[in-house]
């Protein structure tokens, strides 16, 4: 699903289009925030390569993002099957303050 909306801040109102894909690998499975252009890349079945990729924590559990550091690119399909039975985006989390004495 895309989500399209406006955005305000200076003097050309600009849209944000987002999307979220769930995306794998042989080891598992990460829900990727798509982000305006990198949302055309995003299509069922399709490959790609992320290059310097990060996670971001939303709600307690993790998202796998690529900001202006990063890059995501259109690859030859892969042969090799996406392990379904660990999506990382199903665990939640919870930040704990350890505190020293």
């Amino acid at each position: 699903m895309v989500l399209q909306k406006g955005r305000s801040d200076g003097p050309q109102v600009r849209q944000l289009r987002i999307a979220e894909c769930l995306v794998g690998d042989e080891t598992g499975m990460i829900i990727f925030t798509a982000r305006n252009d990198q949302v055309d890349l995003m299509k069922e079945g399709a490959t790609v390569t992320f290059r310097n990729a990060k996670i971001d924590m939303f709600k307690g559990s993790m998202r796998l993002a690529v900001d202006k550091w990063g890059r995501i690119e259109a690859a030859e399909p892969a042969n090799f099957s996406v392990k379904e039975d660990n999506n990382l985006s199903l665990i939640e989390y919870e930040l704990v303050n350890v505190v020293e004495e």
